[in-house]
């Protein structure tokens, strides 16, 4: 077995006890009270930053002849474009926690409308994504990068995690961290919104566009089925003009302008879920164990510079209060995280390893969990060819035989 270390966060996730983790009563105690009020201006300010900066990137694509030696600098813009309208599919994920107005028609009109133009279906991930805030790491009820499980009872946990921690080994630690990173980031995203894929059992096969069987409809009770219709309407009108454009223009322009930055915006969109909610040393919860707080605590902060942070307006480095309370609109998230990390230090999260480190440290060893370390927690297995013993494994347990959950 490979000598595999803890993470940035070494082992502080493992360590955390219940009594470290604050009521919301006490979180919205030390969280000054302009924090929870989201102001219009403002918030539309922010959308206007995204909007100059992407008229300049798009003037800038406009530039490059549409020739086939200049596919390496289409690649590159893809990268550019990609990363700077990352932007807008923050604010529309704000619009869709209420964070962005207390003007419900703006709000809505400006999120669907944002969300429409990358091809998300604005009300169905509205939905979809109130359920995974309220069930972060539950180990059955999550909805998104819920881990499959050794030696699960296969009632209501995600089985066959004997089979991948064979499977990883058998392909080596290389092999298999590019394999997680190709899957995850190129192919993620789609896989989610038609699948459901790395959701829990619970929601069985959904999809976000369409609402019925054969697919499950868990997901869309009630009238949130009508408004996925109606989240398709917007997807659709935008595919509708996508191909309008490629008659009159040709698909290369599309592709060029369009398509590559998109898949860039997904791969930020899977890279930013993926790693706040999955680490080496970040554990998932039974049913007896989860509650909401809890599970909110175990969303990770990570350091993404000031550049990346400006661009996506810091989603990445305030995740944790977003998790505890998502109303709170992304300029305030900064200060509350402040506050947190000082009042709850024992239970805020940091992790800071550099993006590019934690990203292969997840990809390689966050393979499948096992509960056999402590009865309700879940914590994440790994193995290798190399040796004869999982030293990652071996230190887990002796951490959590020092320092129990109470």
């Amino acid at each position: 077995m490979s000598n595999i270390n803890f993470s940035g966060l070494k082992g502080q996730a493992l360590a955390t006890k219940i009594s470290d983790i604050p009521s919301m009563k006490e979180f919205k105690s030390v969280i000054p009270d302009h924090c929870f009020n989201p102001q219009t201006i403002i918030s539309l300010g922010y959308l206007l930053q995204s909007i100059i900066i992407q008229a300049v990137v798009i003037a800038i694509g406009l530039a490059i002849p549409f020739t086939q030696k200049m596919i390496p600098i289409w690649i590159l813009y893809a990268f550019l474009s990609g990363t700077t309208a990352m932007g807008f599919w923050v604010i529309a994920h704000e619009c869709g926690h209420g964070a962005f107005s207390k003007n419900r028609v703006l709000e809505t009109i400006t999120g669907y409308f944002l969300h429409s133009l990358l091809l998300v279906p604005y009300f169905s991930w509205q939905r979809s994504h109130a359920v995974h805030h309220r069930f972060t790491n539950h180990i059955t009820n999550g909805e998104t990068h819920v881990p499959i499980v050794i030696d699960g009872n296969g009632i209501s946990e995600k089985v066959g995690g004997e089979k991948e921690i064979a499977f990883s080994s058998a392909l080596g630690k290389t092999k298999y961290g590019i394999l997680q990173l190709v899957l995850h980031l190129i192919f993620g995203w789609p896989a989610y919104l038609l699948t459901g894929s790395t959701g829990g059992l619970k929601y069985g096969t959904s999809n976000h566009f369409w609402p019925r069987k054969p697919f499950s409809k868990k997901l869309w009770p009630a009238v949130w089925a009508k408004k996925v219709w109606i989240s398709d309407i917007g997807v659709a009108i935008v595919i509708i003009g996508l191909i309008m454009l490629i008659i009159k223009h040709g698909i290369f322009p599309i592709i060029g302008m369009y398509v590559g930055p998109l898949l860039v915006v997904n791969c930020w969109l899977v890279l930013y879920t993926w790693l706040h909610h999955t680490d080496s040393d970040v554990p998932h919860l039974s049913n007896a164990e989860f509650s909401f707080m809890r599970g909110a605590f175990l969303s990770i902060d990570r350091p993404y510079g000031k550049l990346i942070n400006f661009l996506h307006h810091h989603i990445g480095s305030s995740h944790v209060v977003h998790h505890v309370c998502p109303s709170i609109p992304h300029y305030y998230a900064r200060e509350a995280t402040l506050v947190i990390k000082k009042e709850f230090n024992k239970a805020y999260l940091f992790n800071p390893d550099p993006i590019h480190k934690a990203l292969w440290n997840i990809a390689c060893n966050c393979i499948a969990v096992k509960s056999d370390i402590q009865k309700g927690k879940y914590i994440w297995q790994s193995s290798y060819k190399k040796g004869s013993k999982n030293t990652y494994q071996k230190n887990q347990k002796e951490l959590l035989q020092e320092t129990p959950f109470l």
